[in-house]
């Protein structure tokens, strides 16, 4: 008979150090999508040249939703990632897994994000803010390697 143990497991600190990468990535991301609404307003730009024969209120409500849809990913995601530092700095055995599993979905939502096209032919979101919303997930691969890493042996002489 196999007994588990359920005493927490020690991950490297680099591991936490690029969890904690993938959290600032996030909200810089997120962010982004706001510096972009109150200045340069890429966003809008893209809807206007998918949607030419759109009006100005109509572009305005299309960016208010990406804007909105975007913040409520960056939401869960800021949460995910809080979780999963929680989970790996108290050394649940079970963190590994979990951060595998949220950088499958986080990494497959911001593709999604760059790639979806809408019914003007072009991508939903402008690739600039599409790439920006796909950086969180190289700390999440960052985090899944180092947690996947055999733990160093500690020689002793």
């Amino acid at each position: 008979m196999t007994i588990v143990s359920m005493t927490p497991t020690r991950y490297a600190r680099w591991a936490i150090t690029a969890l904690y990468i993938g959290l600032g990535l996030t909200v810089v991301s997120v962010l982004a999508l706001y510096v972009d609404h109150a200045t340069a307003n890429v966003l809008a730009g893209h809807i206007r040249s998918g949607y030419p024969s759109y009006d100005q209120a109509s572009i305005d409500a299309a960016a208010m939703t990406y804007l909105i849809y975007v913040s409520a990913v960056g939401a869960l995601g800021i949460l995910s990632w809080l979780f999963a530092i929680w989970a790996t700095s108290t050394g649940r055995p079970w963190a590994r897994w979990l951060a595998a599993a949220m950088f499958v979905v986080g990494t497959s939502i911001a593709l999604f994000n760059l790639l979806v096209e809408d019914t003007s032919g072009d991508t939903g979101l402008p690739p600039l803010l599409g790439w920006v919303g796909l950086l969180p997930s190289l700390g999440g691969l960052a985090a899944v390697i180092l947690l996947w890493r055999k733990p160093q042996q500690k020689v002793t002489a």
